[in-house]
């Protein structure tokens, strides 16, 4: 005990001193002081800055014309004379549109593929009492722990006579043994007397799920839905692997423009090519505007569900 709690111990008693002890609020929750405060808003303009300036150094490169792009070293954060020939060049050569419209289709079947398993497999791996429940959940988080490596990966895939397909970009990546994880510690902490209550009303296992679980775990759905979009969304190993080049996603086709230093043939007729780097940043510009788009109207579930999935259970 410290002389400031032994003086109120004295002054006060000791009923009134456990009572003021009590009521006193940790040091985190007390109000930080002004200079406390100012550096916190310094550092948070600094990362701010950090996380926006590449953001915008892209941008303003995809907009500027070979010129300005030399004059300033490659990068242009504010083009003086913006122009769309870097966008008008990659749609009309169609290589990026074709790769856009196919990554769209692959996350959207996967994402919904995979929250239909997971969501499944959580709800009755979190029912306790599940005969052998134990043992596939146990088989799930083994998953985490040693992964099939390429060659064994590739083997199977080719067996079950997937190679040149879509599905061998969703397939092997179905079902994130994490997100199994954090989806079922949620559904425990759903109180099981609503659970017990619609079976009493005659309710089965799906009714249960659809009518009383499913809207419940909102929150959580839409966090591992976004994991699951995004991890698709950026897959490109799997395409590289499994398909050919006429059946790339956007994000292959953008690390062959990026990183390979590929250039996109425009459509017959084009008088004008843009600058390389202008297409390359311009390509990263369309890849990240569909995410963009999305987030924030998940924005609101994703802490709810990340830590209530995260401490439950």
């Amino acid at each position: 005990m410290t002389a400031d709690a032994s003086t109120t111990a004295v002054r006060l008693g000791p009923d009134a001193a456990r009572r003021y002890k009590a009521s006193r609020r940790p040091v985190w929750m007390e109000k930080p002081s002004i200079p406390m405060q100012g550096l916190k808003g310094i550092v948070l303009l600094l990362v701010c800055i950090a996380v926006i300036y590449p953001f915008l150094a892209v941008i303003g490169t995809s907009l500027s014309s070979q010129q300005e792009i030399a004059a300033n070293n490659g990068f242009v954060l504010f083009p003086t004379q913006p122009t769309l020939t870097a966008y008008t060049t990659i749609f009309a050569g169609g290589i990026v549109t074709d790769a856009l419209i196919r990554s769209i289709g692959i996350t959207l079947v996967g994402t919904a593929l995979s929250v239909t398993l997971t969501v499944m497999m959580a709800y009755g791996l979190s029912r306790r009492g599940l005969l052998g429940g134990g043992f596939f959940l146990m088989t799930a988080l083994l998953t985490m722990l040693f992964t099939p490596g390429i060659i064994p990966t590739f083997l199977v895939v080719k067996e079950l006579g997937l190679l040149g397909t879509y599905a061998a970009l969703i397939l092997p990546t179905a079902l994130s043994a994490f997100n199994l994880v954090i989806v079922r510690s949620f559904m425990m902490g759903i109180p099981s007397e609503l659970v017990e209550a619609a079976r009493l009303d005659g309710a089965g296992d799906l009714r249960i799920l659809w009518h009383v679980v499913l809207p419940l775990s909102k929150a959580v759905i839409a966090v591992v839905g976004l994991f699951y979009a995004v991890g698709y969304w950026n897959a490109f190993f799997n395409a590289m692997l499994y398909v050919d080049s006429d059946k790339w996603p956007l994000a292959m086709v953008l690390r062959q423009y990026v990183l390979l230093g590929s250039s996109i043939d425009a459509s017959a007729g084009a008088e004008i090519a843009a600058p390389s780097q202008a297409i390359q940043m311009a390509v990263v510009v369309i890849s990240l505007v569909p995410i963009l788009c999305v987030y924030p109207f998940l924005q609101k579930y994703f802490t709810k569900g990340v830590l209530t999935g995260a401490i439950k259970g």
